[in-house]
């Protein structure tokens, strides 16, 4: 099934239902947004040539035309591919290049005017988009047809390893998360206002079919992002309102509602994910919102959907478990099974520590154009998360560390070896090792630990300016950390674990 049949779906049941709304301003009824979606796959196919299995890419802040674009995309039968907004041209070019993209929309159509992009890809402004003209009353009426295995959304996912892996969701894979949602997540009603805080590229734009479904409101604020004080704004005009927030944004919104007295009025449910919610973050957030907090934990490659933690659990600050429970990530979602393995993939038993796995509909296909990668995720169909944790004898999920040395700051993924690898490229430069520090703010920040080849003659002023001019600011090194050498195990791995150390208690060879 071609999942934009939900949207095909709902203006036939509620045509006049308020769909797309740009801050309190509705923008298109459930009617509109059809009928916009069903013309702009009638564009990509006679003016682009767009045929079904083709990918176009999102290089694109959140909007209401994201949503339309995305509909337009499935409904012709084509592949999304949404790529973060922050990163930097360069980046979105390689993905673009990966993908295949045909097209890629961006928001003035000018991203790409010095990187480059491969050949056989073509950037479109999405504003330049025709709203208007005659569209053809026996085509597209229905979205082209697709199975349940057919590709949907490639979603890029990096790895320590170097390059993004194209994560591959099939139109089944997403029914499957989106059904999840009210069973495990939060009921979903026609008057619910879902507000569009994080980036659409990512776990917040899941969401966005579940309410599709339901006939629900899509709300993008004015500032096309996350902004504490306009979302309690709207939330108390449009009532009802859902939000996807990493647990930084919950930290800031907490920080906010108590500068300015608010209680969480309008707002149904903060779905938290992404990262580590502290256990006085949780209590605060509880004391200032109220019951109105779930969380979620997932991957790109099972999104959203490998287990949550529910409101009732969460708010229940009485249970005699409660901190054990709220510390964890909850219960597996509907859709999937969740199991604790050790090297060997054999199943522990409760409270052992080892690799998450799961299993289900809402795993992916697989990673595009990367067998190697597959099959080292895959294995006899459970999804190696190369998360590590324990499952109690509830059920409850509790992770305690990653494989890899994924950095999450304000709910991005970055990964030190992307960041490294700019970094090496300085002729300056002779060794770098990148790590994640803990910090109040973002969750955690990026340190780099840079060996010169001659002391004295770079700072991190100037190796600041030439990271920026390769890769996304949302990566850049908080700290740059000048050192003699870094420290090395007798097979020459450098010891991250030393770093971190050092960064407690910097007693190590640093030069300033």
């Amino acid at each position: 099934m071609n999942i934009a049949h939900w949207l095909r779906d709902a203006a036939q049941r509620w045509p006049r239902r308020g769909a797309l709304f740009e801050g309190r301003r509705q923008v298109a009824d459930y009617q509109a947004f059809a009928a916009q979606a069903r013309a702009r796959a009638l564009q990509l196919r006679h003016e682009y040539g767009i045929v079904p299995g083709d990918r176009v890419a999102l290089l694109m802040k959140n909007s209401c035309g994201y949503l339309e674009l995305l509909y337009a995309i499935w409904w012709s039968g084509a592949v999304a591919v949404p790529i973060n907004s922050k990163l930097h041209a360069l980046e979105a070019a390689w993905i673009a290049g990966n993908a295949g993209a045909r097209l890629i929309y961006t928001d003035e159509g000018q991203s790409f005017a010095t990187a480059g992009l491969p050949a056989g890809c073509r950037e479109l402004a999405a504003p330049g988009l025709a709203r208007q003209g005659v569209v053809p009353d026996d085509e597209l009426v229905e979205p082209h047809l697709r199975k349940d295995t057919d590709l949907a959304w490639l979603f890029y996912t990096s790895g320590t390893t170097g390059r993004p892996k194209g994560v591959m969701l099939s139109h089944g894979n997403l029914v499957a998360m989106s059904l999840c949602y009210p069973l495990d997540v939060d009921p979903v009603a026609a008057d619910d206002a879902v507000l569009y805080a994080a980036p659409m590229s990512h776990g917040a734009g899941l969401y966005n079919f579940i309410h599709v479904r339901c006939g629900a409101r899509h709300v993008v604020p004015m500032s096309r992002g996350f902004d504490a004080p306009e979302l309690f704004e709207l939330a108390q005009e449009l009532g009802q309102a859902s939000l996807f927030a990493a647990p930084t944004m919950v930290k800031r919104m907490v920080q906010q509602a108590r500068e300015q007295g608010y209680c969480g009025e309008g707002i149904k449910t903060i779905v938290y994910g992404g990262g580590p919610m502290y256990l006085a973050d949780l209590a605060q957030a509880l004391d200032t919102f109220g019951p109105r907090l779930v969380q979620i934990y997932g991957q790109g490659e099972c999104p959203m959907t490998i287990s949550a933690l529910s409101r009732q659990t969460i708010a229940d600050r009485g249970h005699a478990d409660w901190p054990a429970l709220a510390a964890s990530v909850g219960r597996a979602h509907a859709c999937v099974e969740v199991r604790v393995v050790d090297a060997a993939g054999q199943p522990l038993g409760s409270a052992e520590m080892g690799i998450i796995a799961v299993r289900g509909a809402a795993v992916m296909q697989g990673y595009w154009d990367n067998p190697q990668a597959t099959r080292e995720a895959l294995v006899d169909g459970w999804l190696l998360t190369g998360d590590i944790g324990f499952l109690n004898e509830q059920g409850y999920l509790t992770l305690t560390d990653r494989c890899k040395d994924v950095i999450i700051s304000g709910g991005s993924n970055i990964y030190p070896r992307e960041v490294e690898e700019v970094l090496i490229q300085h002729p300056e430069v002779f060794e770098v090792c990148v790590v994640g520090e803990a910090d109040p703010h973002w969750g955690e920040s990026v340190v780099a630990f840079v060996v010169l080849r001659s002391p004295g003659n770079l700072d991190a002023q100037v190796l600041n300016q030439w990271f920026l001019a390769r890769m996304a600011s949302f990566k850049k090194p908080k700290k740059y950390l000048f050192c003699t050498e870094l420290p090395k195990n007798s097979y020459g791995k450098i010891l991250k674990t030393r770093l971190r150390q050092w960064l407690q208690d910097p007693t190590g060879p640093l030069i300033d």
